[in-house]
């Protein structure tokens, strides 16, 4: 795992169940002075899932908030809560 990675999974969990904005991750892993732009975060995103989801396409721990940003969840699947959720509808 590379180091950005890991600055940006131990953010998430320090800050457990709450949605943090891409600049707020941005600014707390990359720092206030770094060239890049907070869509960084999704490139960094989407390779910590690679590594740690089981299918990353529906993440399990690292979930999106659309329009907001990312949090950590432990062990929920939203896809699959929501689908099991409409099915017993």
């Amino acid at each position: 795992m590379a180091l950005k990675e890991f600055d940006l999974l131990a953010c998430l969990l320090q800050n457990r169940s709450v949605t943090l904005s891409r600049q707020t991750l941005f600014e707390q892993v990359w720092g206030n002075n770094c060239k890049s732009n907070a869509r960084t975060v999704d490139v960094h995103i989407r390779w910590l899932r690679e590594k740690i989801e089981q299918d990353s396409a529906h993440p399990r721990y690292i979930h999106t908030a659309r329009g907001r940003g990312y949090r950590f969840t432990e062990g929920t699947n939203e896809h699959q809560a929501r689908h099991t959720a409409e099915a017993a509808r």
